[in-house]
């Protein structure tokens, strides 16, 4: 381990959290401090309900989770927050496209000045602390030049290798809406501070992940919000086709990911890593919404809209690259990721599933 870096939970420093509220980074909080380590969350508690999330690690590690409320673009904050953080996991951002369409000077605010901010803070203190990244899919930008043929009810790429194994790392870099440009000159700026800097650092560049703390709307975590709005009997607005195609990931096969490359940074600093379910869980979006059905026993009702800016046909990532220098093991199928994820959204809204759902696992998911 690098320097500053330690994955020794007798090293009683704190690892910073950015976004630790948020989705995903509640999910690492939670794996990092039930392995004994004391965790730091930084959050602005903009998004609606995360609050509740950041109460949940409290009570689950009352003497590991400590936090403070505050904007990443709050250069003095992030200084002081990372001043003694032993590793960071830097997950704070504004996440949705349409946002960025709406507020591009807001998007840039916090995914670039609120990156400068934290690799700046590490780059000052000049011990070699580890920051894990991030970033998404979406610095490939639109895939526009990949032709795809309808089968069935999914797009497919003609190219036989993307069929394959997905879109790879070697891929070039095309960034899309503000969003795009915001996230992914932020993934540069990471990889440049290993670069120019010797600040250890890793990017994982994240498909769709999904699973259990996840706020879902319409703009983002959409495989949650597909099930609050079946499970709730409202509508489901799909823009484009339906056909797309995305590949889906489980928290826990995430949080794994983002543990490897602290673990192993003095090897993978640098880098950059595709981070997705992977050809075996690519789902085209009326194949999910099928299975939804399935799941609460009944048709969704879904109406159809026009394509968004920068909306893909389909994305699968190429995972070959992170399996391999992380040491990752099988991806949950999505299926089972998607059941499971449906019985806790209906635990925690009271609602009843059919017979056939209502397991005692219900209630393991919700612990």
């Amino acid at each position: 381990m690098s320097g500053g870096g330690s994955a020794d939970a007798a090293d009683g420093r704190p690892i910073l959290v950015t976004g630790g509220a948020g989705f995903i980074g509640c999910n690492i909080a939670d794996r990092l401090a039930g392995l004994g380590h004391d965790v730091l969350v930084y959050d602005a508690l903009a998004r609606p309900g995360v609050e509740t999330n950041l109460a949940w690690l409290k009570e689950r590690h009352p003497k590991r989770i400590s936090s403070i409320v505050a904007d990443i673009r709050d250069e003095d904050e992030v200084r002081r927050a990372a001043a003694d953080a032993k590793a960071v996991f830097h997950m704070a951002a504004q996440v949705a496209v349409t946002t960025s369409l709406v507020d591009p000077r807001d998007d840039f605010e916090i995914n670039i000045r609120g990156t400068l901010n934290l690799l700046d803070a590490l780059r000052v203190r000049g011990d070699a602390t580890p920051l894990i990244f991030a970033s998404t899919n979406k610095v490939y930008g639109d895939l526009a030049d990949v032709d795809f043929v309808l089968a069935g009810d999914t797009y497919q790429p003609d190219d036989a290798d993307i069929h394959a194994h997905g879109i790879g790392e070697d891929r070039p870099l095309e960034f899309h809406t503000p969003y795009g440009c915001s996230k992914g000159a932020a993934d540069q700026y990471v990889l440049d501070y290993a670069r120019s800097f010797a600040v250890p650092t890793a990017v994982l560049r994240m498909s769709c992940i999904y699973g259990q703390r996840q706020m879902g709307t319409e703009d983002q975590g959409w495989v949650a919000h597909f099930l609050i709005r079946a499970l709730t009997g409202e509508p489901i607005t799909l823009y484009g086709d339906g056909y797309q195609v995305r590949d889906i990931l489980d928290v826990s096969n995430a949080v794994d990911a983002y543990l490897a490359a602290w673990q192993r940074i003095d090897a993978v600093s640098g880098q950059a890593f595709n981070l997705g379910g992977g050809p075996a869980n690519a789902v085209s979006l009326r194949r999910l919404l099928a299975y939804i059905g399935e799941l609460i026993g009944r048709e969704v009702d879904v109406s159809f809209s026009d394509w968004r800016a920068g909306d893909q046909r389909y994305f699968v990532a190429d995972t070959r690259a992170a399996e391999a220098a992380l040491g990752l093991g099988p991806k949950v199928p999505w299926r089972e990721g998607v059941a499971t994820l449906a019985r806790w959204l209906a635990e925690v809204r009271g609602i009843a599933l059919p017979g056939g759902m209502a397991e005692p696992e219900l209630a393991r998911a919700a612990s």
